[in-house]
């Protein structure tokens, strides 16, 4: 058996939206309910019984094999929730890779990129006037330009804010792909949101 963090499985609600990402035995306890379907490659449902059948034609697959007495099945990569059409209401998280990537690793005084390693978090208005550590009031910095303020305002370091503190707005997909540690990450989640979701058929209601 392949070790467990390499057969997690993405889940999509029936629109093909991912929701989240479940453990493979969930992810079997699911499809054996009938409450979800593997998806392949080619972004084909099998319900768990042709799963099972198209696993004996498997020799090998990325996620592995649940074996038993009678039959092994291939933990599928992807399943689909057969009624679940909803999203889960979802927030990006305040944390510095997050704030690092929302201003594309740029100083928000002076405008050029920097490797994470010379940006810092400034605050716009200082800890020290009352200054919120959050999303309205956090921007990044290169470490000349965090220097430059030093416990002062913008305006009164003599310093344009070229770019207003503010939250990122949820991109749906990506943003979920990008809260997943990258040791995780597959590559057929990501070619399968960005096919499915563009060429997938809606659901009627």
């Amino acid at each position: 058996m392949p070790q467990l963090m390499s057969n997690d499985v993405l889940v999509l609600n029936k629109n093909f939206y991912a929701i989240q990402v479940v453990s493979w035995r969930k992810a079997m306890s699911l499809m054996y309910q009938e409450l979800a379907t593997a998806i392949d490659e080619n972004y084909t449902d099998f319900p768990f019984n042709d799963w099972i059948e198209l696993s004996k034609l498997m020799k090998d697959h990325p996620n592995g094999f649940v074996h038993t007495p009678n039959f092994k099945v291939a933990i599928p990569e992807i399943i689909r929730l057969s009624k679940y059409d909803r999203l889960p209401v979802r927030d990006v998280k305040f944390n510095r890779r997050n704030i690092y990537q929302h201003y594309n690793n740029k100083c928000c005084y002076c405008g050029h990129k920097y490797e994470t390693k010379h940006l810092n978090l400034d605050h716009v208005i200082p800890k020290s006037r009352g200054g919120r550590t959050d999303w309205t009031n956090i921007v990044t910095s290169c470490l000349k330009c965090n220097t430059q303020k030093g416990d002062r305002t913008p305006t009164e370091a003599g310093m344009k804010l070229l770019v207003k503190a503010s939250k990122p707005r949820w991109k749906g997909a990506q943003s979920f792909l990008e809260l997943i540690p990258k040791m995780k990450f597959k590559r057929s989640w990501q070619k399968i949101i960005d096919t499915a979701y563009w060429d997938g058929e809606l659901q009627k209601r």
